[in-house]
Order: C-alpha cells, then sequence, then structure tokens
C-alpha cells in the first residue's frame, strides 16, 4: 500500500524516491518500479551500523539534503530505533516527518492515511513550492511487472502446460502460516486467517463446478508448500495445481491471472496493485483499514471482518463462493499487456 504513498511524493517533488525498509520484500517488491530510484533493505534484528548498505544509504540521505525524509514505521520499538539512526547519522531533523505523528482516524484506510501524510510537508521546505497533485490524479497502490518477466512467465506456463486457459489463484496462506512457528501457531489454534482445509476444498470444487475450462492455481511461498499439497491432495481435482512461487512471478502471474481468491495478507494487496480482481477472507482486521485498493477500478470484495467476524474460520465456503460470482458480475474483460493498468 506504500506504493501509493511512493507515486504521490514523486508527483508532488518530480523526483523518483529513495526507499529504505526492513526485510528482504522491498527489493523485489519494487524492482524496476517508475516512482523508486533505489532500495535498501535492511535486516529487522540487526544492527544497522554493521550493515554496508546503511552506511550507503546514509551517504544518499546526506547527498540528497534538503530533500524530504517520510518515515512510515509505526512500531513503537521499531520507530525508536529509526529515530536513533537518523539522530545518529547527522540528518537535519528539519527534513524529517513520521506518520506515527500525524494522526489518524481509527477506521482511516491506510492508503487515504498515507496519502494525507504526502500532502503534508517537512519544516525544512516551503509547502507553496511543492503543489499537491490535483484531485484527479491521486493515486491508488499499484505495482509493476517488467517486460522479461512477462516473457519468462508465459514460457514457464506453457512449460507447465497450462497456456491458453484462465487462471485462477488461491492464496491460502499468511505470514504465520510461512514462519518457523507455524505448526505452533496451527496446533494452538492461534492464527485467525487459518481457513479449515475442508472449506477451501468445498470452495475449488465449487469454483470449478462454475467454471470447469480454468486452471485453479494454489499459490504460496516454499516454505507453504506441505499446506498446499495437503489442500491439493484432499480436492482430488485435475485442474487444480500448486506453485510454490518467488515474489517477481507471483506478480506476473497475478498481472494475467482471470481472478484471485486469498486471505488477508500480502500477496491480496500484491495482486489488486496488479488489477487482478480478487476476494480476501478477514480475520480480525477491518475491512474499512486493510481492504486491498486496485490503481484502475478493479473489483475488490471482502469477507468477513469485524463486527461480522472475528476469525475466517467463521466465514462459509457458501459466503466466500457468492462473493467470487458477484466479482464475476463486476469484472471486464482482463488483459496482460503492459498498460493495461497504469497511469491510473
Amino acid at each position: 500500500m506504500v506504493s501509493a504513498l511512493l507515486r504521490y511524493l514523486h508527483q508532488r517533488y518530480h523526483q523518483p524516491c529513495f526507499l529504505l525498509g526492513a526485510g528482504p520484500w522491498n527489493l523485489p517488491i519494487f524492482a524496476g518500479h517508475s516512482d523508486v530510484a533505489r532500495v535498501w533493505s535492511f535486516p529487522r534484528h540487526t544492527p544497522f551500523f554493521v550493515s554496508r548498505a546503511w552506511w550507503s544509504a546514509l551517504w544518499s540521505l546526506h547527498r540528497s539534503d534538503p530533500g524530504p525524509i517520510y518515515v512510515c514505521e509505526r512500531q513503537p520499538r521499531q520507530l525508536a530505533r529509526v529515530r536513533r539512526l537518523l539522530t545518529l547519522g547527522g540528518i537535519n531533523p528539519g527534513r524529517c516527518l513520521f506518520i506515527a505523528d500525524a494522526g489518524a482516524d481509527g477506521e482511516q484506510h491506510w492508503v487515504d492515511r498515507f496519502l494525507r501524510f504526502g500532502a503534508h510537508t517537512p519544516p525544512a521546505l516551503h509547502a507553496s513550492d511543492y503543489p499537491l497533485p490535483p484531485a484527479q490524479r491521486v493515486p491508488g497502490p499499484h505495482l509493476q511487472v517488467l517486460d522479461s518477466e512477462r516473457a519468462e512467465r508465459n514460457e514457464w506456463l506453457r512449460a507447465q502446460g497450462w497456456s491458453g486457459r484462465p487462471v485462477i489463484l488461491v492464496q491460502p496462506g499468511n505470514r504465520r502460516s510461512m514462519s518457523k512457528s507455524r505448526d505452533r501457531w496451527r496446533l494452538l489454534n492461534a492464527d485467525d486467517k487459518l481457513w479449515p482445509t475442508a472449506n477451501w476444498v468445498g470452495l475449488l470444487h465449487r469454483i470449478h463446478a462454475h467454471h470447469p475450462e480454468a486452471l485453479l492455481v494454489l499459490c504460496g511461498a516454499p516454505q507453504e508448500g506441505a499446506m498446499l499439497r495437503e489442500i491439493r491432495s484432499a480436492a482430488g481435482l485435475p485442474a487444480l495445481v500448486e506453485a510454490e512461487l518467488p515474489l517477481r512471478r507471483l506478480l506476473a502471474l497475478c498481472e494475467a491471472a482471470h481472478s484471485m481468491v486469498s486471505v488477508d495478507t500480502g500477496p491480496a494487496h500484491a495482486a489488486a496493485a496488479l488489477g487482478l480482481p480478487l476476494v480476501v477472507l478477514f480475520g480480525a482486521e477491518s475491512q474499512g483499514r486493510w481492504l486491498p485498493r486496485s490503481p484502475c477500478g478493479s473489483p475488490v470484495l471482502g469477507v468477513g471482518g469485524p463486527p461480522t467476524s472475528s476469525r475466517v474460520d467463521q466465514i462459509s465456503v457458501e459466503d466466500v463462493f457468492s462473493a467470487w460470482c458477484a466479482l464475476l458480475a463486476r469484472m471486464r474483460p482482463r488483459s496482460a499487456e503492459p498498460t493495461a493498468c497504469e497511469g491510473n
């Protein structure tokens, strides 16, 4: 969702952004992104000062003075760490704004909160020098796929014997199913985003009966392979396959797929940012704050979440299938061309 802020800042300051972030996914998510000049990615728990990437980033921060610095971190412990790094690095505090200081309506969608944050101006700059983008150009989240990745995706589909069929993606996992503690989460029944295998099986059979020519693809990270195989084995559908996908291939596949059904997780937001119509199952999080958004008006329908439910296992197969059917009624024909969801 922060990609909406990146485009907004690019429009406002007429320069693509430098992006500093913790975690290994920043580099692949924003590879080749038109609103990002460079990405630095840091280990979440390793001291920044022992990382060569930090010294490179610090040099660029000083070189970009007096350019604005927008800090999107909001977790207290990590935010304190960021503030220390900027202070110890000698960064002018007048360049910096912190989303944690900006305040927000408790039910405000995160995209709206990011864009409102981008409309603020650091004290070291004059707001009149950097007018806000026109209202009709306010962006939504968006990601980009490279031409080389489209060619690789098409060749991969041919090699699997899947070319020419509508592809419906199913994303059953979330960050807990990727963690080393996933068995513990499952044993304790503490994962509010875990939909039972029997429910996935029931949904897959309903979708297949409605759209028998489509290929159903269970997608997930390599750490989720056992879960994907369990669902596929239980479903027993010839039209159902599993795919343990690296992130960039998942993005390329989202760009060309027919639709998706996903729990509330990162790949759902990535799919929406690429214009893929999808249904999202919510657990304890609010749809009002977290429902994925598309940059080009492709439909995204949420099921569950407060006040209706607090766990996805409280959502029925019928409710999800009905939402998917409603999605079909709102869908426009999709194109896998590079311009299908850009420029909006």
